[in-house]
């Protein structure tokens, strides 16, 4: 999955795009805590951490 597939899916659950340092895009929800950061690299990101993201997004 690539960072823009990944994005696609947390925009449409809400997460608003906050910052970008680097490499790294953070994003917040109006009503969730916490936020996701998720890397911007070409290519697939990493099966683990696409997991990772989409659980602390409280997607999986």
């Amino acid at each position: 999955m690539t960072f823009r597939e990944i994005e696609k899916i947390i925009l449409a659950d809400g997460w608003r795009f906050k910052k970008a340092k680097g490499s790294h895009y953070s994003y917040v929800h109006p009503t969730k805590p916490g936020k996701i950061t998720i890397p911007f690299h070409s290519g697939d990101l990493d099966p683990r951490t696409v997991k990772s993201i989409l659980k602390q997004a409280g997607l999986q």
